[in-house]
């Protein structure tokens, strides 16, 4: 042990630091996270840089759309922003086994037949484990390399050794800094390993995709310094059960957040799904009491989905609320204005509520979807198959308008509905639709007559 080390104790779910052991971190109040550490002296020199960054004119700098790398994977360039900039540093989380691997190996392998020169390092799967996973994806290229290793300096060095357009770091978890003596895959380790990889891709224009492992709660593993350094986001949402999954950005320094991607898992890896709604809609049932359409925007995307509804007797003291897919405090508040504007006695009852397909909605547009499939469910009455609604529904019972109306109804039209509810307010400003009959409503009473 060197003189100078020093100890610290530093939690494994915020990276904050203490001078000594706590049961509780008094920075995030996580219990029993904090861990001791040795910090090698090596680490906390400080290094002078012989080379100085010359400051230049913003606006001397010339960018250029072109200037993006299409990965030739419509979907993940569109959550992207429209492709691949260079010197980006981008993350992508999810849940194991949910196809972070699978889609950087079709990503490479994408570029790499555009004749760029691809690395993708590994540090849970060998050469040639990673050589099987490739043919049975039919991912492979001539200018697609793959190596295993998990020494950072030794990463930074096979990187420096040739010019590569593209690389993959497979996860940033197993990667371990030799002057840094706790474990890898902790804070200190995730931290150092990602500052390290972003300036690399800042200095040499280098484009590096982190893969990371996520937590119980969904968050990707580590500090979340690591979610502030790198210049995108992206997290791998879908139930393993489904075989949908849905890419989306939550951090994007070059492009929307709102923009998803959406793939279809099978034998072959991730498939593209360049029209969901077709998708999310194909097993619908003709005619069923409890079941709504509605369209709800993804970015610059409209998306058709199925809203199911299903009210119960409840034979517990505590009725039931299962909702999947949907907001459960927006749920209740809904429930809570068809029982006092609409008079129906939900309160007594079990409520299920699920999003087709294991999509998640989070806008306040599918309220009147929400109430409309309680209320069919309620009532025992289907609503009609090609009538699809939307409009966010106010405490007092009054329907609000939404945002991007026309293009909702255009894509409804697109899938064959016929007739289309909206707030009265948005009438005005939507024009007509060949085959598509545009009913206003401006309270919830209204809609549950014109649809029972």
């Amino acid at each position: 042990m060197k003189k100078k080390d020093k100890f610290t104790f530093r939690c494994q779910s915020c990276g904050g630091q203490a001078p000594k052991w706590m049961g509780q971190c008094p920075d995030c109040g996580a219990w029993d996270t904090l861990v001791e550490e040795r910090i090698s002296s090596a680490v906390l020199k400080k290094k002078t840089s012989s080379f100085l960054a010359e400051p230049v004119l913003i606006d001397s700098v010339t960018v250029e759309e072109s200037d993006r790398i299409k990965t030739g994977v419509a979907e993940f360039d569109r959550v992207l922003g429209g492709g691949i900039v260079d010197g980006s540093l981008v993350l992508i989380g999810g849940d194991p086994g949910i196809g972070k691997s699978t889609l950087m190996l079709q990503v490479l392998s994408s570029l790499s037949n555009a004749g760029k020169k691809c690395l993708y390092v590994s540090g849970e799967e060998s050469v040639r484990q990673i050589s099987m996973r490739g043919k049975r994806l039919n991912s492979h290229g001539t200018s697609l390399f793959v190596v295993s290793e998990t020494d950072l300096d030794s990463i930074l060095a096979i990187v420096g050794q040739s010019k590569y357009d593209a690389v993959v770091i497979d996860s940033i978890q197993t990667v371990f800094h030799p002057d840094v003596s706790s474990t890898p895959g902790s804070v200190t380790q995730i931290r150092e390993a990602a500052m390290q990889f972003m300036k690399l891709a800042k200095t040499s224009g280098l484009p590096i995709f982190l893969v990371g492992h996520v937590t119980k709660v969904g968050a990707i593993a580590g500090p979340r310094i690591m979610e502030h350094m790198v210049d995108t986001v992206l997290y791998f949402e879908g139930d393993k059960s489904h075989v949908f999954r849905i890419l989306r950005a939550v951090k994007n320094r070059f492009g929307s957040t709102n923009e998803i991607g959406v793939f279809e898992m099978n034998e072959k890896g991730l498939t593209e799904v360049p029209n969901p709604s077709a998708v999310f809609l194909a097993e619908r049932p003709a005619v069923a009491p409890g079941s709504v359409v509605t369209s709800c925007m993804e970015g610059t995307r409209p998306i058709l989905v199925e809203i199911q509804g299903l009210v119960s007797s409840s034979s517990l003291g505590t009725p039931r609320r299962t909702i999947l897919g949907l907001d459960n405090n927006r749920v209740s508040l809904i429930v809570a204005v068809m029982e006092k504007r609409l008079g129906m006695n939900l309160s007594g009852l079990d409520i299920f509520m699920n999003v087709t397909g294991g999509v998640k909605i989070v806008e306040p547009s599918a309220d009147l979807a929400i109430a409309a499939a309680l209320a069919s469910s309620f009532l025992d009455k289907p609503a009609d198959n090609k009538t699809t609604v939307f409009g966010e529904i106010g405490l007092t019972g009054e329907i609000r308008a939404v945002s991007h109306a026309q293009s909702r109804i255009k894509e409804a039209a697109k899938m064959g509905f016929t007739r289309c509810l909206v707030p009265s307010s948005t009438i005005k400003q939507l024009s007509k639709i060949k085959g598509m009959a545009i009913e206003s409503i401006s309270f919830l009473k209204d809609a549950m007559e014109v649809l029972f």
